[in-house]
């Protein structure tokens, strides 16, 4: 188990994972933007990092800059939050190759998420109900027209 937790998130998602992390004994570290630095967030957490300007993509989407905030402070682990960070798979094996605990997804799950027809072939195969349709190489109108035939209208392409 891992000590400190580092929320590469801002608002709700972040002030959650503070909770149930203080509740463990966990310590909690946040990571702001200058528009954010009265947030509840930063309030919320036992140590909060300045990681940029207002611009997410200068502050919360900076990968380097979250890592470096770890870094600082000793973070033993990262929790994504949702959006931002959290679907990028070359941050999650950055996070691991830095020794620090990824609580998030596998990167190859992230990376198979972001294509729809490898997220569902993934979820048929754990054995995760899905919405009927076809996966099939075969795009000919023939084909296709037989394929929702099957699988009943209304279709979605």
């Amino acid at each position: 188990m891992f000590t400190s937790v580092l929320v590469a998130n801002r608002g709700e998602i972040a002030c959650r994972v503070f909770r149930t992390a203080r509740r463990m004994g966990i310590r909690t570290i946040a990571v702001y933007s200058e528009a954010d630095a009265q947030a509840l967030h930063v309030r919320e957490a036992d140590e909060a990092v300045l990681i940029g300007p207002a611009a997410a993509r200068e502050s919360y989407l900076d990968a380097a800059k979250v890592l470096a905030a770890a870094r600082a402070t000793g973070a033993e682990a990262i929790h994504p939050g949702y959006g931002f960070l959290s679907e990028n798979a070359d941050f999650a094996e950055a996070v691991m190759a830095a020794g620090i605990v990824w609580i998030g997804p596998d990167p190859a799950s992230i990376r198979a998420m972001g294509l729809k027809d490898a997220a569902k072939k993934l979820m048929i195969e754990a054995g995760v109900p899905v919405t009927p349709g076809y996966q099939g190489e075969n795009q000919s109108a023939a084909h296709l027209a037989a394929e929702a035939d099957r699988i009943g209208y209304p279709v979605l392409i």
